[in-house]
């Protein structure tokens, strides 16, 4: 104890030797302003980087309402959308990088018109579960009517047999367009409950203006337009009677139409964006003419059409199927490199283990296609009949649609290249959480986590209310719960006149320890509050 109460008393006062501290805030901490800002200003003890992720503007009902956030040395701005800010109290929730590279973490109230009761803080990455199962499903549903266009549309277009009616799949491309139409505006719809964390059915005018004014919003209002004009140029393409300008045009405004995927998910934010953006271009494509060719040869073609003539049509549709299978291949190549990181992040991250899913599944589906295509190019289509090729194209699309599945999921999960890089951020090989009493609230950070005695605990005490106080004293004590083991308790060294405190803990074993803190905040009143963390059995690596 005695080493502990040296170690803080050796700890600097000076504000630069800590980590970075709240000096003040506009809106000011537990204030009352008449109207809602538009911006919320930060300013720190010094220079700072955001952890944008874990920053959080939440309104008296609890919705999220956080725009942008940016930095400026030690000055933090977050915008604030402007959608339906009622009267009551907001909590502003932050995590930042210090100057020397710790973690810290902190909360602040204010209230607009009259106090409220304080939101309680939540996950900013949570959303409801209504949204989280839309979410993909509209997804889902995106990529497939996608498949139904493209697909059909080029089997109609140059290899389509005269004989064989066409009815069938000009429905399945009208049916792609409706329903490609149908989940665009369904991700607008969903897009402002996904943001402000409430259910799919809580969603106001205001926020579905925010939307649209959004750059998410702007892609997918310019897909409706591609889609209202394919859907006015396709009829004579479908009908093969199509004009070549027809055509051409046809191809431009699917590669526009295209872009607009990446522009809404992972590319827009990735390094190399312009390589990315067009890698998930043709990856789509490529997808789409091999899947959609194949539902609607095992729907249409493999059914109704005479051996003979696919024995003229199969080879070239596997000349196809080849190349877009390349394509796709080496498109997805290039984006798996780029968005994973590093080979750990595969096995180590959710974006890396659905990746080699989708790999395990596309290799079985490739050797399926192999044994087809080695089918067709023996001519057996003529002389065995199209029944065993049904199975294995129909075995293909099943695969291929479990691919289709995985990929909606896989868009919305962090790419492995800032999944660790988010956690390391977030946890900084330490521990970050709010503590919260009658008489206080208290945000901590330990850094770091690990054996020994080399662990610092920063802490920041503030009013119900969120204004900062100063502590006229804390204590923390830490006990090991796994063993019987007597608890240790110090000092923490106040950093008058602001509201944070530091101290030292020692950590003799791994294991669960129980945290105390005792902070006193005036002559007679004072409180304590508890929490649990984990010490690893090694010291993290750097």
């Amino acid at each position: 104890m005695l080493v502990i109460g040296l170690g803080v008393l050796l700890v600097p006062a000076a504000p630069a030797s800590a980590h970075a501290a709240l000096l003040s805030a506009s809106p000011e901490p537990g204030s009352v302003v008449g109207a809602a800002p538009a911006e919320i200003t930060l300013r720190f003890t010094e220079g700072i980087t955001p952890v944008a992720e874990r920053t959080q503007v939440l309104a008296p009902d609890g919705k999220r309402i956080t725009a942008e956030v940016t930095t400026n040395g030690p000055t933090m701005r977050i915008q604030v959308r402007r959608a339906d800010q009622p009267l009551g109290t907001y909590l502003v929730s932050y995590r930042i990088i210090s100057a020397d590279s710790h973690p810290v973490g902190g909360a602040m109230t204010f209230s607009v018109g009259a106090p409220s009761a304080r939101p309680p803080e939540s996950d900013p990455d949570k959303i409801h579960g209504s949204v989280a199962a839309a979410v993909p499903i509209i997804k889902f549903l995106g990529y497939a009517g996608l498949t139904l266009i493209i697909g059909p549309a080029l089997l109609l277009a140059l290899l389509w047999p005269r004989r064989v009616s066409r009815r069938g799949p000009v429905l399945l491309v009208r049916a792609g367009l409706i329903g490609t139409a149908a989940a665009t505006l369904a991700a607008l719809w969903t897009q402002a409950p996904n943001t402000s964390g409430a259910p799919l059915w809580d969603v106001s005018v205001m926020e579905l203006a925010d939307v649209l004014a959004s750059p998410y919003g702007l892609a997918l209002l310019g897909r409706l337009v591609v889609l209202a004009a394919v859907a006015v140029l396709i009829p004579p393409l479908l009908r093969g009677t199509a004009e070549k300008w027809r055509g051409l045009a046809l191809v431009g405004l699917g590669t526009a139409g295209l872009t607009t995927w990446p522009l809404t998910g992972h590319a827009a934010e990735s390094p190399l964006r312009g390589a990315i953006v067009a890698a998930d271009v043709v990856h789509m494509a490529a997808m789409a003419v091999w899947l959609g060719g194949l539902v609607t040869l095992s729907i249409f073609l493999l059914r109704r059409t005479h051996p003979r003539v696919l024995g003229v049509i199969l080879p070239a549709w596997s000349r196809w199927a080849a190349l877009a299978v390349v394509w796709l291949v080496g498109a997805g190549l290039v984006q798996a490199v780029v968005q994973v990181g590093s080979v750990g992040a595969l096995w180590g991250t959710a974006y890396g283990r659905l990746v080699l899913a989708k790999v395990v599944i596309l290799a079985a589906v490739l050797a399926v296609a192999a044994f087809a295509r080695r089918f067709v190019r023996r001519s057996q289509v003529t002389t065995d009949g199209p029944g065993r090729l049904r199975r294995t194209v129909g075995i293909e699309v099943a695969a291929t649609v479990v691919i289709l599945g995985l990929s909606s999921v896989l868009v919305q999960v962090t790419p492995g290249r800032t999944a660790r890089t988010d956690q390391a951020a977030t946890t900084g090989r330490g521990v970050s959480q709010t503590l919260t009493s009658d008489l206080y609230t208290l945000q901590f950070s330990v850094y770091p986590v690990e054996l020994g005695e080399n662990n610092t605990v920063h802490g920041f005490v503030y009013s119900p209310e969120g204004k900062p106080i100063v502590a006229e004293e804390v204590t923390v004590t830490n006990r090991l719960t796994d063993q019987d083991l007597e608890p240790v308790s110090g000092p923490m060294l106040p950093l008058a006149p602001r509201n944070d405190a530091v101290g030292s803990l020692t950590f003799p074993l791994p294991g669960t320890y129980e945290l105390t803190f005792t902070v006193r905040v005036s002559e007679i009143d004072q409180a304590t509050v508890k929490t649990t963390i984990k010490v690893p059995q090694v010291p993290s690596s750097p």
